[in-house]
């Protein structure tokens, strides 16, 4: 009984009690989520910022494309190496522990070497000795293998971020924002574009480069050292790739297969635009980041490749060369 006494009082309080909550919280005003037209702006930045990344990426392996006609599957760890080794220069702790701007720049040096060695050691030998396109990219299949497990075992597993630019705050654009390090990145990468689309058009080494492009034998008879046309070409794309992964483990992070997840959407980038034509590139890649991002207002963010890929398929039903392709007879 003298249980039942103080439990009796003890359910009253919480009788009047809980109406009193509950009234209070019915007045209060419930915050709202951010409206579908400022999602859609953020969106939109998001995928024009992804976008740049993507072309000058896909820049160099649509002109390696066009200068020998090779599908480089190895051009991914081009991606990959750059990040990883300006980490190595900006974070490890066998590194120098430089500032990320010249870890960086010496990135894009050695990406530019490394696509200059690789073409002097393997692609120049094999094109020699008259090696078939088929047989050549299985090569970089291989090749794409072992540059990103040499990776694997030098940088690890585990994801990381550079030392600086990390966390910042955000600039509001309106309904939307961006932070400083990805308007940087946007801009630096709109900048780069607009110097490679000003070297292909105002310079006698990129007006070789779209020679060679639009018929190599002429180009050849006309004069110019094809060969080292093409060096130029692979230096350029091992460049723009390095430099390209730097700008994505900035804005991302740094992983060990990042390039070859990136691979994909720098493929959908180049076909969708028009193979081996630069500036098709540089829209079809921009036309992929913004779908990827866009895609993501209506569904899963998982899904968001596959929405970009399902446009480009759409686009080559309409137009089989690409945006900016130019139409060609088969046989």
């Amino acid at each position: 009984m003298r249980y039942q006494r103080l439990l009796v009082p003890a359910l009253a309080l919480v009788l009047v009690t809980v109406p009193a909550i509950s009234t209070r919280a019915q007045g209060e005003e419930v915050p709202r989520g951010p409206t579908f037209a400022a999602r859609a702006l953020q969106a939109l930045i998001d995928g024009i910022q992804f976008g740049v990344i993507i072309a000058i990426t896909s820049v160099g392996l649509s002109l390696i494309f066009g200068t020998i006609h090779l599908i480089n599957f190895a051009h991914g760890e081009f991606v990959t190496i750059g990040a990883s080794f300006a980490f190595f220069l900006n974070v490890s702790a066998a590194g120098p522990g430089w500032h990320l701007i010249p870890a960086a720049l010496t990135a894009v040096v050695f990406g530019a070497l490394l696509g200059g060695a690789v073409d002097r050691g393997i692609w120049r030998p094999l094109r020699a000795r008259g090696t078939g396109l088929i047989n050549m990219f299985i090569v970089t299949i291989g090749l794409s293998l072992v540059l990103r497990h040499v990776v694997l075992v030098l940088y690890g597993t585990r994801p990381a971020s550079y030392a600086q630019y990390d966390i910042q705050s955000t600039i509001d654009l309106g309904p939307a924002g961006i932070t400083p390090r990805d308007l940087t990145v946007t801009l630096l990468s709109v900048l780069v574009l607009l110097g490679v689309a000003a070297l292909l058009q105002r310079t006698r080494i990129g007006t070789a480069v779209r020679a060679v492009s639009a018929n190599r034998d002429l180009a050849e008879a006309s004069g110019i050292d094809v060969q080292r046309v093409v060096l130029f070409v692979w230096m350029l794309g091992g460049g723009l790739a390095a430099l390209g992964g730097v700008f994505f483990g900035l804005v991302e992070i740094v992983t060990w297969d990042m390039g070859f997840k990136l691979l994909l959407l720098m493929f959908a980038g180049v076909i969708l635009g028009g193979l081996g034509n630069a500036y098709g590139a540089m829209v079809g890649s921009l036309v992929i980041g913004v779908v990827a991002q866009m895609s993501t207002l209506w569904f899963p963010v998982d899904l968001q490749y596959a929405w970009a890929l399902l446009v480009l398929i759409v686009v080559l039903l309409v137009r089989p060369q690409g945006i900016l392709g130019r139409a060609e007879r088969v046989g």
